[in-house]
């Protein structure tokens, strides 16, 4: 297991590319978008995470951090700020996670049929050293050794992590993907966003083996 590289936020600017602060009703931390979850109650009275940052009503924010979801999962901190009963899934951070990861993986999608993401370590150092690069993607469970000789090329390019290389590896059709580079400025910040709230979500919970670095895994 290796520990998580430094995550250099892309900016202020929610998922949804707007910016500005939210309270969150667990801690009371005032936080940028960009760093929360943003929740709102549906018409059957459940909360639903709005993880574009879009859907219409009112917005309940919560920290994008495993404990103050976990916290909210209670539903207490829900109800006061709603004042009223609301109906919280007792797996709410698990629900959280699986889709901001889903939603990270489709952005990559995206940028990979835009033909702006490449994923394999030689691929991935001939993007850093073409300058080509706006975002450099790491396995969260990739090597530490193939990271910080890519990391070490990627010093005016943003840097994140979250997914681990079976999540990485299946937007490309492939088993494992270790490194991944974003070419297109726009979808670099949005991915770098969606990666860092679900690091954020991630950081604590159990790590996974490290995958080493071979022309096969990427």
């Amino acid at each position: 297991m290796t520990a998580p590289a430094k995550i250099r936020r892309t900016g202020p600017a929610g998922a949804d590319g707007a910016g500005g602060v939210r309270t969150c009703i667990v801690t009371g931390d005032v936080l940028p978008r960009a760093r929360m979850i943003r929740f709102v109650k549906g018409p059957d009275g459940s909360v639903v995470a709005d993880l574009g940052q879009g859907l219409p009503g009112r917005g309940l924010w919560v920290a994008a951090t495993r404990e103050a979801l976990d916290q909210a999962a209670t539903g207490r901190q829900f109800a006061r700020a709603q004042r009223g009963p609301v109906e919280v899934p007792a797996d709410l951070t698990h629900r959280v996670e699986a889709g901001l990861a889903a939603r990270a993986q489709s952005l990559i999608g995206l940028a990979r049929r835009a033909g702006a993401a490449v994923a394999g370590f030689e691929k991935t150092r001939a993007a850093l050293k073409g300058g080509t690069a706006h975002l450099l993607i790491s396995a969260r469970d990739g090597a530490a050794d193939g990271r910080a000789k890519l990391a070490a090329l990627a010093a005016d390019c943003v840097r994140a992590e979250g997914l681990t290389a079976a999540e990485l590896g299946s937007v490309f059709g492939r088993d494992h993907a270790v490194h991944v580079a974003v070419t297109d400025v726009g979808l670099a910040a949005r991915i770098g966003d969606a990666l860092a709230r679900l690091d954020d979500v991630r950081a604590g919970a159990r790590g996974h083996d490290a995958i080493p670095d071979t022309p096969k895994v990427g």
